[in-house]
């Protein structure tokens, strides 16, 4: 029931993103922001009104407050001092907003501050066409796989939600990403407000491989690059890298499962804000920046699900344009940075052989060896303006921006900067 739901959503999306497109189009502009952060609610180290305060300050103008198995809807008092931010970052917060904002009290004899829930720290915030404050909750689930004695971590983010969801659970790690996906979109479906999934971080702790990925419904994203030190987002000899899974997912959803395009996300997944170092989880690692009409909940998340977004760890783009025949960005130029822009793409008729692959620790299986056939460089380009004009052949085509410039403050050392573009389903030449 809920698969045959899925498909009808992806149906009735089509059908508003071509009206909505149609509509920006002519009054859209870029909109930067993050989408995966953490606070004192669950395991960050700092107030939200302080995180809040931290994006809105660096320019950013959307941010979703995304913690573990919980929404910011509840009375919450907690110890200044031993609580993950300790005194440091209670005496930044009284700092920074005094004793008017600041609530404390003691209680039993313990000395404590209160958490500011959800509406409040919205209010304080927002600005119309300034700053947008997205309504978030990282479900965490996990999978306890017997036969290798692992647990495999399963987490997802519902972007915009309204009411808790509890994690589902399965019995295999694709079914409990699809449990937990279904909530959230039957959750859509009941409130009538925009809202959607997206997978995160799948190399932590080797939890999720791009086969799994691949056989997905209703789901349009996954985190490509995310800002924590423990992510493996690059992979190794033996486990596939982030951008490698997107290939995989892609050529597998595209030319075997007839399934829809999953779009690439950059995220922080912010946890430390009080000491930055590339051992740190901070904020300002990755982010996406969303073209629409509108600073809205919805008007991001329409043009998200249509792909009218670009994933970055810090090079930025003026355009994206996109014909029947050609893809072409522009890069904003930098003194002395220097750009090469990478597209890539599965062709039709592609070798689709594969061998399996075993974590050497666990034993467990992971994401499938495959030919060279799949996401393969099909050009690259450089400077600050990049084409590609499709041969007709492929099944879909999508862009990596590399610049010269190394990314300040980084997750690993001598990390430079990037950006991703989104694929794009390659129409044949008649």
């Amino acid at each position: 029931m809920m698969k045959r739901f899925s498909i009808l959503l992806s149906m009735a999306l089509t059908l508003t993103l071509c009206t909505y497109s149609t509509i920006a189009e002519e009054s859209a502009q870029w909109w930067k922001g993050n989408l995966h952060t953490h606070s004192l609610w669950s395991d960050g180290d700092d107030y939200p009104d302080m995180i809040a305060d931290w994006y809105k300050s660096q320019g950013y103008d959307f941010l979703a407050l995304s913690d573990h198995n919980v929404l910011m809807q509840k009375e919450r008092w907690v110890n200044p001092i031993k609580n993950r931010g300790g005194s440091k970052a209670f005496e930044k917060y009284l700092g920074r907003f005094g004793a008017k904002w600041v609530e404390t009290r003691v209680d039993d004899g313990v000395y404590q501050v209160r958490l500011k829930p959800w509406n409040e720290i919205r209010a304080r915030f927002e600005e119309p066409g300034r700053f947008l404050m997205i309504q978030a909750e990282e479900i965490t689930d996990n999978f306890k796989d017997e036969k290798y004695k692992v647990n495999l971590p399963v987490h997802l983010n519902g972007l915009n939600v309204i009411d808790y969801i509890a994690p589902q659970g399965g019995d295999s790690v694709q079914e409990t990403m699809q449990n937990n996906i279904n909530a959230v979109l039957l959750q859509r479906r009941e409130t009538g407000q925009p809202m959607f999934p997206h997978m995160n971080h799948p190399n932590f702790v080797w939890g999720i491989t791009a086969e799994e990925l691949a056989g997905l419904d209703g789901e349009q994203f996954f985190e490509v690059y995310n800002g924590h030190p423990d992510v493996r987002n690059e992979g190794d000899e033996i486990h596939a890298s982030m951008e490698r899974m997107w290939d995989i997912i892609l050529t597998k959803r595209l030319g075997e499962l007839n399934k829809p395009i999953m779009y690439g996300i950059a995220t922080d997944d912010a946890h430390n804000y009080h000491k930055f170092t590339s051992r740190d989880s901070n904020p300002g690692r990755g982010w996406v920046v969303v073209r629409a009409a509108f600073l809205t909940p919805e008007h991001i998340i329409h043009a998200m699900e249509a792909g009218d977004f670009y994933a970055s760890s810090g090079v930025v783009l003026d355009d994206i344009q996109h014909t029947k025949n050609q893809m072409t960005i522009h890069i904003h130029p930098e003194n002395g940075v220097e750009f090469e822009t990478l597209f890539y793409g599965t062709r039709k008729g592609y070798d689709a052989a594969s061998k399996p692959m075993n974590d050497p620790k666990t034993g467990i299986p992971v994401t499938r060896k495959y030919s060279k056939d799949v996401g393969e460089v099909l050009a690259i380009v450089s400077g600050a303006q990049a084409s590609y004009t499709y041969n007709g052949d492929e099944l879909y085509v999508r862009a990596k921006v590399v610049s010269s410039k190394l990314k300040e403050n980084p997750y690993r050392e001598g990390e430079f900067e990037q950006a991703w573009v989104q694929p794009v389903v390659v129409a044949p030449v008649k």
